[in-house]
């Protein structure tokens, strides 16, 4: 998918570039729009194709992801990785080692949902590896 096929489809606005904060834990650019940080956060994250965020788990809190455009895909440490689409759920508990991003030739962007847990954090790990990732459709 183009960027605008993709935006025509948005109902969120695409947002801005992510800060320095946490693009150092991306490969490509994205963007983040947060929707709400009240109870949970919940942000708009657009990746533009091949984009992709490093390994990261979510400590006492997982994450729930809502796909709401173009092609993408998420894994779980040890899995295979799983294609996503508009309509896709994906729910991560807490202490997985995963990560998520955009096929190679699509945009792709999900509501990110954080699952609150008391004093949780999140650990950013080493970025996927170019090689695995370039054998993904």
């Amino acid at each position: 998918m183009n960027k605008d096929e993709l935006m025509k489809q948005m109902i969120f606005e695409n947002g801005n570039p992510l800060p320095e904060q946490f693009s150092k834990y991306f490969v490509g650019k994205a963007y983040l729009n947060m929707l709400t940080t009240t109870g949970v956060s919940i942000g708009n994250v657009v990746f533009e194709p091949a984009c992709r965020n490093n390994w990261h788990i979510h400590h006492k809190g997982g994450q729930i992801l809502l796909v709401t455009g173009g092609r993408g895909y998420y894994q779980a440490w040890g899995e295979e990785p799983r294609e996503l689409k508009a309509g896709d759920v994906v729910n991560i508990p807490a202490e997985v080692k995963h990560w998520h991003g955009a096929a190679k030739d699509s945009w792709f962007s999900h509501l990110a949902i954080e699952v609150p847990g008391e004093n949780g954090s999140n650990e950013w790990l080493e970025a996927v590896n170019d090689k695995q990732y370039q054998t993904l459709k």
